[in-house]
């Protein structure tokens, strides 16, 4: 036979891949050079992940619109406070503005649908429609108050002094306007003649003397107020009989502006005034993820301090049902765990569900394991009760090795014997057999498949003995 030529061995593809990157090939292993540089790359990598995932708080879930007000106006400045913080922490709020809270209300419900929009600071005592989804998050901690600035305000003292007077309300949709349209329902007997306009027009008008009084809702320590009084030269009315007009509003209360409180050198005003005040509250439409709004109120407790505290020890405002996610806040005084950890998870399910779940998958796994032990325990006990009865064919003290072994004597060699001992090989198949459906059910825990695999080899080597005599039985 014709000698083959030898051609050169060329490694397969695979080890000739393994080579270049130091992997090992059939007759290697790795290097200590590639094991160190495997090492520091998964080490790399690791660090590369953790610095991506970021585990620091931080508030990158919030990207939110909020609905303010007049750019020059106080919620204007309240969310932008509020954006300033969620900044800080990595994540975003677009502050939305718009006429006042009416319009906010409606944008709200209608951004619904496109979720352009998810939260409003609204004025409380503003009517809501008959129809809607619409959730209170809170209410800001400090109260805003109804103020009417003129001319000569100061010399007003009773509710007839009003007669006749021209009275700016505020811009058309604006929580102002609203108010004040409920203020003075009852009091047609005085003939004021009422406009809206901006706020900024309003005071220029007031300046001018074309308007008599001017109405606001705002925070009294607002920088408005400040030019209104201090540079405009407006005087604040002291409301006459302002208890009596906050007993037909429940959702106002009287306030005092102290005197010399908005200029104290110049003791402006003059003297202590009486307004209305009402809240503010925070009111979502549900587009926002439960992982957001909590970081949301994470950011404006941030900006006031009392906010948490205000809201968990006064009743729901408005009326309004309460966002079960605002709850929670309220009543862990601040974001639980996932809420500032993985607000991802708040989004799946709130952490009382999260804890009832781990709560309930404990119950099962231990059901199971209890059911497991019992099962094993069965299998055993059935074992153990076959072994006692071979005691009867063998003697006692026999074992497994000494049954395999054993010669067949005159005592074996009856047909009771043989039966008994056909039926405990039946026996111990039938159990070998339920023994291994048993470690490959789901009710068996990680790892406790091995006690099954202890038994089935106990009976698995009794068979064989069994056998192996029964075979010489019948020679």
């Amino acid at each position: 036979m014709p000698e083959q030529p030898q051609t050169a061995s060329r490694p397969v593809p695979d080890e000739r891949w393994k080579r270049v990157l130091g992997l090992p090939t059939r007759a290697g292993s790795l290097s200590p050079g590639t094991k160190v540089a495997l090492f520091v790359g998964a080490l790399a990598a690791l660090v590369v992940l953790v610095a991506w995932i970021d585990p620091t708080p931080s508030l990158r879930h919030v990207r939110v619109a909020v609905l303010s007000g007049s750019p020059t106006g106080n919620y204007f400045a309240t969310v932008d406070r509020v954006a300033v913080e969620v900044s800080r922490r990595r994540g975003e709020v677009r502050n939305v503005s718009s006429a006042g809270s009416v319009e906010n209300i409606q944008r709200l419900i209608e951004g619904m649908k496109r979720c352009d929009v998810h939260f409003a600071l609204v004025q409380d005592g503003i009517e809501f429609p008959a129809k809607h989804d619409l959730e209170v998050i809170g209410r800001l901690p400090r109260p805003e108050s109804l103020m009417v600035l003129g001319r000569d305000a100061d010399r007003i003292r009773t509710a007839a002094e009003l007669r006749g007077l021209r009275l700016g309300i505020g811009p058309v949709g604006s929580g102002t306007e609203q108010l004040l349209r409920r203020v003075l329902a009852p009091l047609t007997g005085l003939d004021l003649v009422v406009s809206t306009q901006p706020i900024d027009r309003q005071l220029d008008m007031l300046e001018r003397g074309e308007l008599d009084l001017g109405a606001m809702v705002i925070d009294d320590e607002a920088k408005l107020v400040n030019d209104a009084v201090a540079r405009r030269n407006l005087q604040i009315l002291n409301l006459p009989d302002a208890a009596s007009l906050a007993r037909r509003l429940p959702f106002a209360r009287v306030g005092q502006i102290e005197a010399g409180q908005v200029d104290y050198v110049r003791k402006l005003p003059p003297e202590p005034k009486q307004v209305l005040q009402v809240d503010t509250l925070i009111v979502g439409n549900g587009c926002a993820s439960n992982g957001a709004t909590q970081g949301f109120m994470m950011a404006v407790a941030d900006a006031f301090p009392a906010f948490i505290r205000h809201n968990k020890a006064q009743a729901n405002p408005a009326g309004l049902p309460m966002a079960a996610v605002a709850k929670g806040f309220y009543n862990d005084e601040g974001p639980d765990l996932l809420g500032k950890y993985a607000p991802w998870a708040v989004d799946i399910m709130p952490l009382p569900t999260w804890i009832q779940l781990f709560v309930g998958i404990s119950v099962i796994f231990s059901a199971m394991a209890l059911l497991h032990r019992f099962r094993l325990w069965r299998v055993d006990a059935q074992r153990v009760k076959i072994e006692g009865e071979i005691r009867a064919f063998f003697g006692p003290g026999v074992t497994v090795g000494d049954i395999a072994e054993m010669a067949v004597g005159p005592r074996h060699l009856t047909p009771e014997v043989a039966t008994g001992i056909d039926g405990i090989i039946g026996r111990l198949a039938r159990l070998s057999d339920q023994c291994r459906r048993h470690s490959l059910s789901m009710l068996v825990p990680m790892g406790e498949e091995m006690s099954y695999r202890y038994q089935e080899t106990l009976i698995s080597d009794l068979l064989h003995a069994l056998r192996l005599f029964r075979e010489r039985l019948q020679v």
